[in-house]
């Protein structure tokens, strides 16, 4: 099978390279149609074909052997580069995985050539897969090979004409940077700077989304001599985060530049942590701090909503990459502050779902940015928790909603006094909330605040919450408050819980919407593991036996499905004497439903009744129900003896065949 005359097979470094491809396979006659008939696909009109063949490459490059897939099909699919773009991705992709297919890292260097070609195509996707691609390649080279093809493909990328080609520069540069060699690393920098700076703002964009990697890269590569004065990230890098993060760049350049801040906190802090560190080194720290902290404060003010809301997702990592810089944190926290206080209710949602982790930094602030004078200083926690209570009168419910997802959070940080004093006030403002939702992540997130101070001091507030969410008109609110009962029935205890909120549980059974009948089925289970048989005999069997009287067939049915789990997690007498005949004596309901419901109950409890009860109770009553008129009751109570006997053997006392 011929695909093309050998351009590619030079070998590299003048070296003999060794084969150390995967074992070698015989080509078989079958093998090698296959890889002619996936040749064929890929060169026909049927785009969906050719996807197929593409997939196939590792398959092809099997059957060719190392010698044939350098000098027929790297050729071939180099030619293949004007596809559509569905074909390109799947090739992209490919290409990554034939390093041992063509030979080794020896031969690496002659998958660049395609991949070169697919890093310049218009189409996104294609040039992230080539990326991925190209990086799993270059990784394969051994370092000469590196310098070389591999360097100066970035070169080429990062000069041509078009734009495309220039972008996935950017991203190689940040990726690669680490194993070039000196001279390179300072001629790759410039070509880096040159792309920051680049007239296409989608080139721009890319090289600010790829320069935190980068400035980590030259971080740990160049080490302190990075921060010098005329180091690579005081000379090149930070002045090309702030051009970056200047207002004259375009929204989608300005949303990297809190990534790229937490970059340089990142980078930073690495440097004047590390053991060698010198005197001058921190003094060169500090003073890039002090240069890029009014970067990302003037994230906070800037003119578009989406760069601010990005700020304020991700100011908990600026929090934590700068929270062991000195000086750092009184300007970060007076400007997450502000986040709360924005204009736009996105943007406070965003900083709101954040306080938990903001508040958990370990460092020292003032007590507000105006009280500089006294020198006092307080946890984090201790001065946001006063921003609380503004954040529950806020006129967004979104805003509210986050805060009571996350305010219960800054509990074991605030601890047990300052938690009654500061933080249990303002909520219990949010389980008054008129917004139902609000009430519900409040009630869903209290296991923080109960290991801290328990909910004593707020059940009565509870209550009235748990209530009236408990017929909330959106079936979800009702659904997410009946998951949540559990935890509440063991924070609350079990003679408050018993004595305000049992029947409630009963009560679900009766809903109208199936989900809920269900959910609540399976929480007086959860409720029965919590607090025992006795419990549950006590108050919830009377209730459930007066439901299975129920004219409707629904709340029947429900009382089955609820016996049939209990039964599951009591003891088994208990099971046997108390449960079992509630179930049994459902099988003659004259509403199908209800009948292959026992079946299924009965299956259900089989392991826990035992071999004895299973003969003489479950048996009669599935053989009788295996003659139903109904087909589904027939098909129920057959699948339940077929469990039966696979569990204790044939109703004869026999090992079940099965």
């Amino acid at each position: 099978m011929t695909m093309g005359d050998d351009s590619s097979g030079n070998k590299s470094d003048g070296v003999e390279p060794m084969d150390i491809s995967a074992p070698e396979i015989t080509v078989t006659p079958e093998l090698e149609e296959e890889a002619r008939q996936t040749i064929e696909m890929l060169r026909g009109d049927d785009v969906s074909a050719r996807v197929s063949a593409a997939n196939k490459l590792e398959n092809v490059a099997t059957a060719l052997g190392v010698e044939r897939t350098r000098k027929e099909l790297l050729p071939f699919l180099t030619d293949a580069i004007d596809d559509d773009d569905e074909v390109l991705i799947v090739i992209a992709q490919a290409l990554g995985k034939l390093v041992m297919h063509v030979g080794g890292p020896t031969y690496a260097h002659l998958l660049l050539t395609p991949l070169e070609l697919l890093l310049t195509v218009e189409e996104s996707t294609v040039r992230d897969k080539a990326t991925e691609s190209a990086v799993l390649v270059g990784d394969s080279l051994s370092t000469e090979s590196f310098q070389d093809q591999y360097a100066e493909m970035i070169s080429r990328l990062a000069t041509k004409e078009w734009f495309t080609s220039r972008m996935s520069a950017a991203s190689l540069i940040a990726s690669s940077f680490s194993r070039f060699n000196e001279q390179q690393q300072e001629e790759h920098i410039q070509n880096f700077a040159a792309l920051c700076r680049d007239e296409v703002p989608m080139v721009r964009r890319i090289a600010s989304h790829s320069m935190g990697q980068l400035l980590q890269a030259v971080a740990e590569t160049v080490g302190g001599q990075s921060i010098n004065e005329d180091g690579m990230i005081t000379s090149t890098l930070l002045p090309l985060y702030e051009e970056l993060a200047s207002s004259n760049q375009p929204d989608s350049v300005r949303l990297q530049t809190t990534e790229n801040c937490v970059a340089f906190g990142k980078a930073v802090t690495f440097l004047s942590t590390r053991d060698e560190t010198t005197k001058h080194d921190k003094e060169r720290t500090n003073v890039l701090v002090q240069k890029i902290l009014p970067l990302i404060v003037s994230t906070i003010d800037d003119r578009s909503w989406r760069v601010r809301w990005t700020a304020a997702s991700k100011f908990a990592d600026v929090i934590h990459a700068f929270e062991e810089l000195p000086g750092a944190m009184d300007e970060l926290v007076a400007a997450y502050e502000k986040l709360l206080q924005d204009p736009e209710a996105e943007v406070r949602s965003a900083a709101t779902f954040n306080l938990s982790e903001v508040a958990k930094s370990s460092a020292l602030v003032l007590r507000s940015p105006t009280a500089v004078s006294d020198g006092a200083r307080f946890s984090v926690a201790e001065r946001l928790v006063k921003r609380v209570t503004s954040l529950t009168e806020d006129d967004s419910e979104h805003v509210r909603a986050a805060l009571a997802m996350v305010a219960t959070e800054l509990a074991p940080v605030l601890g047990k006094d300052a938690t009654i004093t500061h933080l249990v006030p303002p909520l219990l403002l949010l389980l008054r909330d008129s917004a139902s939702q609000v009430r519900l992540n409040l009630i869903s997130s209290l296991s923080a605040l109960n290991e801290v101070i328990g909910v004593d001091l707020l059940s009565q507030s509870l209550l009235p919450a748990i209530l009236d969410l408990a017929e909330d008109g959106k079936w979800r609110i009702r659904l997410a408050i009946i998951q949540n009962i559990p935890l509440l029935a063991k924070q609350l205890g079990k003679d408050f819980f018993s004595e305000k909120l049992s029947s409630l549980c009963v009560g679900w059974l009766a809903d109208d919407i199936s989900s809920i009948r269900q959910a609540a089925a399976h929480n007086l289970k959860e409720l029965t593991v919590l607090f025992g048989d006795e419990w549950a005999m006590s108050l919830l069997i009377p209730s459930l036996a007066d439901i299975k009287q129920h004219p409707s067939y629904l709340r029947r049915l429900t009382s089955v499905q609820a016996c049939s789990l209990m039964a599951t997690v009591m003891q088994p007498e208990t099971a046997r004497t108390e449960m079992l005949p509630m179930v049994l004596e459902m099988a003659s309901d004259i509403v199908p439903n209800i009948r292959f419901n026992v079946a299924k109950g009965l299956e259900i409890m089989a392991p826990i009744c035992g071999s004895a009860v299973c003969d003489s109770q479950l048996r009669p009553v599935l053989a009788m129900l295996e003659e139903d008129e109904d087909r589904d009751v027939r098909y129920f109570a057959t699948k339940a003896i077929d469990a039966i006997d696979t569990l204790y053997g044939g109703g004869d006392g026999t090992p079940s065949k099965k």
